[in-house]
C-alpha cells in the first residue's frame, strides 16, 4: 500500500488503522507512509488497528520523515506487541524525533513478539541516547527466536554507555546468526567499541556480521578490543567492518589484524580503515593478520589516506600472497605515499595470489612513477587466472617508460576479458600511449575495455 506523495496526517493514519483492524485474515502487509505529517496520535491509532490483525505474520511499516516522537513510538510498539504471530518485521522510523523514552518503549514491546525471527529496525537520525539504546537492547534480548537482525541507529547520541549496553543485550540473543549494526556518528569511543565487541563475542551462532562505526572515536584501544572479541566469533564466515575516520593508529590496526587472524572460518571480509592513522607499522600488522586467514576468498580492504608508505605496501603484499584461496580482491590505497618501491612490492605479492580472478586496485596519487608502474605490471603478468581487472593509477607521475612497462605486463594476462584502466593526470605522451596500446593488443581474450587518460583533455577509448 503506497501513500508516499500524500499528507494523511494523524486523522488519516488513525482511520487507516481502524480499517485494517477489520482485515481479520491479513497475514502480509506493507505500508509506506513516509513524509505524511503523522504524529503521536496517528502512530498510536494506526498501531491500535494493527493490534487486531491477529493473523499478521509479515509486516513492513515505513514511517520515515514524520513526527511520531516518543509517545507515538511507544504507542506503535504497544500495538505491535499484540501481533503475537508476527515473525518478520521491518520498521522504518528514521527522522521521527524519537528519544530515549520512545526507544525504550519500542524495546519493551518488541520483547513481547515471541515469534519474531527476522527484524529490521531503522531509527537513524533521531535523538536517542544511552538510556534509549539500553532500553531498546533490553527488549531485543528477550526476542529469543531472533535469528536475523538489522538495527540502524546512525546519527544518534548513544555514546560508550549505549554501545556497551547494546553489546550486553545482543549477547543474550543466542540464536542470532545474521546481524547488521549501523552505529555511525554516535560519539562511541574505545570503551563503547570494546563493550560492544565483548557482547558480540558471546553470539556463538553468528555467521554474518556487518558493523558500521564510521565517524566515531574508537581509537587504538577500541580497535584492538574489537579485534580480540571478533577472534571469539568462531563461526563467523562473512564480516563487514566499517571503521572510517576513527583515529585508529598502528597499534589499533595491528590489534585488529591479530584478532581477524583467529577467525578461521572467515571467507568474505570487507574492512574499511580509510582516513585513519594506520601508517606503515599498522599496515604491516594488518597484513600479517590477513595472511593467517587461510579460507579467505573475497576481500575488500580500504586503507586510503593512511600514509602507509612503501614499507606498509610491501608488508601488505607479502600478507596477501599467503591468502592462497583469494579469488576476489578490492584494494584501495589512494593517497598513501607508497611510491615506486611500494607499488612494485605490492605487485610481487599479488603475483603469488594464484587463484585471483577479479582484482580492483586503487592507487591514485601515490607517486609510483615509471618504476612503480612497470613493477606493478610485472607482478600482474603472473596473475595467470585474472579475468577482470580495474586499475586506477591517476596522478602518479607515470611517464612513457612506465606506461609502456605497464602495457608489457598486461600483455601477459592471457585470460583477461574485462579491463578498466584509469591513467589520468600523469606525464606520458604519444610514446607511452603507443607502448600501452601495443601491450593491450596482445590481450587476445579481451572483450571489454575502458581506458581513460584524463589530462588537459579527456581521452576515452571503448572496445
Amino acid at each position: 500500500m503506497q501513500s508516499c506523495e500524500n499528507i494523511i496526517g494523524d486523522e488519516g493514519a488513525s482511520g487507516l488503522g481502524s480499517g485494517l483492524a477489520k482485515c481479520i485474515n491479513l497475514s502480509n502487509l506493507t505500508l509506506n507512509l513516509g513524509s505524511n505529517q503523522i504524529g503521536a496520535v496517528g502512530a498510536s491509532g494506526l498501531s491500535s488497528g494493527l493490534a487486531k490483525c491477529i493473523n499478521l505474520s509479515n509486516l513492513r511499516l515505513q514511517l520515515r520523515f514524520n513526527k511520531v516522537g516518543d509517545e507515538g513510538a511507544s504507542g506503535l510498539g504497544s500495538g505491535l506487541a499484540k501481533c503475537i504471530n508476527l515473525s518478520n518485521l521491518t520498521l522504518l522510523l528514521s527522522r521521527n524525533q524519537i528519544g530515549d523514552e520512545g526507544a525504550s518503549g519500542l524495546g519493551s514491546s518488541l520483547a513481547k513478539c515471541i515469534n519474531l525471527s527476522n527484524l529490521t529496525l531503522n531509527l537513524d537520525e533521531n535523538i536517542i541516547g544511552a538510556v534509549g539504546a539500553s532500553g531498546l537492547g533490553s527488549g531485543l534480548a528477550k526476542c529469543i527466536n531472533l535469528s536475523n537482525l538489522r538495527l540502524q541507529l546512525y546519527r544518534n547520541q548513544i555514546g560508550d554507555e549505549g554501545a556497551s549496553s547494546l553489546g550486553s543485550s545482543l549477547a543474550k540473543c543466542i540464536n542470532l546468526s545474521n546481524l547488521t549494526l549501523k552505529l555511525d556518528l554516535n560519539q562511541i569511543g574505545a570503551v563503547g567499541a570494546s563493550g560492544l565487541g565483548s557482547g558480540l563475542a558471546k553470539c556463538i551462532n553468528l555467521s554474518n556480521l556487518t558493523l558500521n562505526l564510521e565517524f566515531n572515536e574508537v581509537g587504538d584501544e577500541g580497535a584492538s578490543g574489537l579485534g580480540s572479541s571478533l577472534a571469539k566469533c568462531i563461526n563467523l564466515s562473512n564480516l563487514t567492518l566499517q571503521l572510517y575516520s576513527n583515529q585508529i593508529g598502528a597499534v589499533g590496526a595491528s590489534g585488529l589484524g591479530s584478532g581477524l587472524a583467529k577467525c578461521i572460518n572467515l571467507s568474505n571480509l570487507t574492512l574499511n580503515l580509510g582516513l585513519n592513522k594506520v601508517g606503515d607499522e599498522g599496515a604491516s600488522g594488518l597484513g600479517s593478520g590477513l595472511a593467517k586467514c587461510i579460507n579467505l576468498s573475497n576481500l575488500t580492504l580500504e586503507l586510503y589516506e593512511n600514509i602507509i608508505g612503501a614499507v606498509g605496501a610491501l608488508s601488505l603484499g607479502s600478507g596477501l600472497a599467503k591468502c592462497i584461496n583469494l579469488s576476489n580482491l578490492t584494494l584501495d590505497l589512494d593517497e598513501s605515499l607508497i611510491g615506486a618501491v611500494g607499488a612494485s612490492g605490492l605487485g610481487s605479492g599479488l603475483a603469488r595470489c594464484i587463484n585471483l580472478t577479479n582484482l580492483t586496485l586503487l592507487l591514485n596519487s601515490n607517486q609510483i612513477g615509471d618504476e612503480g608502474a612497470s613493477g606493478l605490471g610485472s607482478g600482474l603478468a603472473k596473475c595467470i587466472n585474472l579475468s577482470n581487472l580495474t586499475l586506477q593509477l591517476s596522478s602518479n607521475q607515470i611517464g612513457d617508460e612506465g606506461a609502456s612497462g605497464l602495457g608489457s605486463g598486461l600483455a601477459k594476462c592471457i585470460n583477461l576479458s574485462n579491463l578498466t584502466l584509469y591513467l589520468g593526470s600523469n606525464y606520458f605522451g604519444a610514446v607511452g600511449v603507443s607502448g600501452l596500446g601495443s601491450g593491450l593488443a596482445k590481450c587476445i581474450n579481451l572483450s571489454n575495455l575502458t581506458l581513460c587518460l584524463l589530462q588537459k583533455q579527456f581521452i576515452c577509448f571503448g572496445l
